[in-house]
């Protein structure tokens, strides 16, 4: 079965990387979330996409120049504030502590290809076996040299590469940097190299897939899941290819 991975939540409906987008995927049929990494000013590592806080709350500024105390004050229910009032920039502690008392995967990206975040690997990898979450977390970035190092430290958590440009091969882009999926954007994508990636044992898990159409696409290319910021939809139309 294709899984449904909510991005950034329910990134769709509910303002992005914020606990409240995380827990509605549980009631929307996702399988697991993804979300954005970064490290506060006093190396707390939070959740957010963007290298600044400008796009998605109520200030400006770089998430790196912020306490973690300080990031708190701000409203990160932006597009949505007249939904949801007051959503504040959650940890990566924080969501954990949520996943105590569910069975999601977590994709964790790291924010780390423009800013390096010394030390965001090892404060990730002991967040993660503080959890005993080794098998439920999924460690992905754009920066295929962190996810080695990743790999290299800690071979029992997965790792995925992320990328955006067209790769006739990605599988030897996984083998390169030892890496246990690759992430691609859905758009350089087909059928027949998400195939033959499976066929080497990589896994397959395109983003950011919100047309219904693609969607069911990509579920009968049988994808080892999709990352979309509606995973309601996903999950309907899922149940409708698996009823058939």
């Amino acid at each position: 079965m294709v899984d449904i991975i909510g991005h950034r939540g329910a990134a769709g409906t509910y303002p992005e990387n914020t606990m409240i987008s995380f827990k509605a995927c549980e009631d929307l049929g996702a399988d697991g979330i993804e979300l954005d990494v970064q490290l506060s000013k006093d190396g707390e590592i939070v959740v957010i996409h963007d290298e600044t806080i400008n796009r998605t709350t109520n200030g400006k500024g770089f998430v790196k120049d912020y306490t973690l105390t300080e990031l708190k004050k701000f409203d990160a229910s932006y597009r949505f504030k007249r939904q949801f009032k007051n959503c504040t920039i959650p940890t990566l502690k924080e969501v954990f502590d949520w996943a105590k008392g569910n069975h999601f995967s977590m994709n964790v990206e790291l924010k780390n290809d423009k800013f390096e975040y010394h030390g965001l690997e090892e404060r990730v990898i002991n967040l993660i076996r503080s959890y005993e979450y080794e098998k439920r977390v999924i460690l992905s970035s754009f920066n295929h040299k962190s996810m080695l190092k990743f790999h290299l430290m800690a071979p029992d958590i997965e790792t995925a590469v992320l990328y955006n440009r067209r790769n006739k091969e990605p599988w030897k882009l996984a083998e390169e940097f030892q890496a246990e999926g690759i992430h691609p954007n859905y758009r350089i994508i087909t059928d027949e190299i998400i195939a033959k990636t499976l066929a080497k044992n990589i896994a397959v898990r395109p983003y950011t897939i919100n047309e219904p159409d693609v969607m069911k696409e990509l579920i009968q290319a049988n994808c080892t899941a999709i990352i979309t910021d509606y995973p309601e939809i996903a999950f309907q139309i899922r149940s409708q290819l698996m009823s058939k």
